[in-house]
């Protein structure tokens, strides 16, 4: 049986990292070419986990590397059908804290490194019949965590730049989607846990604040990314799908 995504291309920025590399799986288990944009081969997890997609030697902040990345598809294959920006950093500071080089680095992978992608990859995706954009916002675009300001920042204008494409591109037979997670299970997240607390203890109470009891994983977000790019959701453009276990549709609990 033919697969859903059979015969399309698709590009996925920290496509090594922890939740780009499920979505690299994911699309090529459903019948994509995808090719593993990132900084190196390993991403931020090792290369001992399974690698899916071709690996492409991408800087996400570097416009001409950009150029040359998605030159480099159209060499291949002449076509491109799927863009997914996961390429992310976080950065535990408030404004306050923050330097000047520290709010131009993670605007710079961030949200420059979505606008540069997106923008030399439309070239190609006008010319598909199934072009689809999915960025990675976060729940901290609606509402914020203490010591994250830029980190919220970043992900508010990746969820405005979602919605300014879907709206200039959809005429163009393009839909531009943004997922916004809340806590998934990554080197991210862990990073995000405080140093004096011990790994079980912090992950015990990250669950806990969630009305489902569980923290997300990658391949929630490989799930989701698969539907939006999917015929399936050819009528789903411009919206920000939050993925987080309930935990924005509550006010924080007190443990009693």
């Amino acid at each position: 049986m033919t697969r859903p995504l059979e015969g399309r291309v698709a590009l996925v920025t920290g496509g090594r990292g922890g939740a780009g590399r499920a979505v690299c799986a994911r699309l090529e288990r459903e019948g994509a070419h995808v090719y593993a944009a990132d900084l190196t081969d390993e991403g931020s997890i090792g290369s001992e986990a399974a690698a899916a997609g071709t690996f492409l030697p991408f800087d996400v902040t570097d416009e001409q590397a950009v150029v040359s990345g998605i030159g480099q598809v159209e060499a291949d294959h002449g076509r491109l059908d799927i863009v997914v920006n996961a390429a992310g950093i976080e950065m535990e500071k408030t404004v306050e804290e923050t330097s000047l080089a520290d709010w131009e680095r993670i605007f710079a992978i961030n949200v420059t490194g979505t606008f540069l992608t997106s923008k030399y990859a439309l070239a190609m995706l006008k010319a598909s019949d199934h072009a689809a954009i999915v960025n990675f916002g976060s729940y901290d675009g609606y509402i914020a965590d203490p010591k994250l300001a830029a980190y919220c920042a970043t992900k508010g204008a990746v969820h405005m730049i979602t919605k300014a494409m879907a709206v200039d591109h959809g005429p163009e037979g393009i839909r531009v989607n943004a997922i916004c997670p809340g806590y998934i299970d990554t080197p991210m997240l862990a990073q995000f846990f405080p140093d004096d607390v011990d790994e079980a203890t912090a992950r015990a109470e990250a669950e806990h604040v969630h009305p489902l009891r569980t923290i997300g994983t990658p391949t929630d977000m490989a799930n989701l990314v698969f539907w939006l790019v999917s015929d399936e959701a050819r009528y789903a453009t411009g919206q920000l799908w939050v993925l987080d276990g309930g935990l924005s549709a509550q006010i924080q609990q007190m443990r009693f």
